[in-house]
């Protein structure tokens, strides 16, 4: 009884200072930075660490570009989850990649704040990825072939620093602001890092306490993922067709 209790313990005071280093760099990067561009990238890298620290290995996180294999392309996107086991990326050139539609689980935007712009501006890019053509072929294997798996919907969320509304995320004004996205534009989740987090993941909106944003961001997260099993099977030969154009 006294290890568990402990252990628990430990589990408490260890995430409770992850995440106040988290927030300390978060403002410390908007008070010694003052070019918003830079700014940004810095919040960026902060929370791409984060995520690199605690995703298993089969997926991967960095900021970049998503492509289909007709040639379209999202916008630039802060944070893109993508499988890294069976999917590479294309034309990489330093931090900067181009990642098919096919491997991609989920994009986050970074910002200062959670506000009603903010999260009409990260629905936008969340759009511009789901909006893209998703191929799925038959997977063979030694004994037989796999079906084409089915596509699974696209999380998108938001991270910030803070929460505008004096009330956090329990404020009917930031219920009423997730609330407009439409299906393409949909936030799933968001973490504030002073204010709390939320997700859809269930079909109702679920707050999580500003004491236990991180954790409870990050397990909710972990979890969904999980839920969506393996990327659907690349159709490279899609890819081969827009380049023999």
């Amino acid at each position: 009884m006294v290890a568990k209790k402990a252990g628990a313990t430990f589990l408490r005071e260890a995430f409770s200072l992850e995440q106040r280093l988290l927030q300390v760099q978060l403002e410390l990067s908007a008070k010694s930075v003052t070019h918003a561009g830079v700014q940004g990238e810095v919040s960026e890298n902060r929370f791409l660490d984060l995520l690199r620290q605690y995703l298993p290995a089969r997926y991967e996180a960095s900021s970049g570009i998503v492509l289909d294999s007709l040639g379209q392309t999202s916008d630039q996107i802060d944070v893109v989850i993508y499988d890294s086991q069976y999917t590479p990326t294309l034309l990489d050139q330093k931090n900067h990649r181009f990642i098919p539609a096919e491997a991609v689980y989920a994009v986050f935007e970074v910002k200062p704040l959670i506000n009603k712009p903010y999260l009409i501006y990260a629905g936008h890019k969340a759009r511009s990825v789901r909006r893209l053509r998703r191929t799925s072929v038959p997977i063979i294997h030694a004994g037989g072939t796999y079906p084409a798996r089915p596509l699974f919907d696209i999380v998108a969320g938001i991270v910030a620093t803070d929460v505008t509304w004096s009330e956090g995320l329990r404020s009917s004004a930031f219920a009423r602001a997730l609330g407009s996205l439409n299906s393409d534009t949909r936030l799933d989740a968001g973490m504030a890092a002073s204010g709390g987090c939320f997700d859809l993941y269930d079909g109702t909106l679920r707050l999580g306490s500003a004491e236990r944003s991180l954790p409870d961001f990050l397990f909710r997260l972990l979890q969904k993922l999980q839920t969506l099993g393996t990327v659907p099977a690349v159709d490279w030969s899609a890819y081969g067709r827009v380049l023999s154009k």
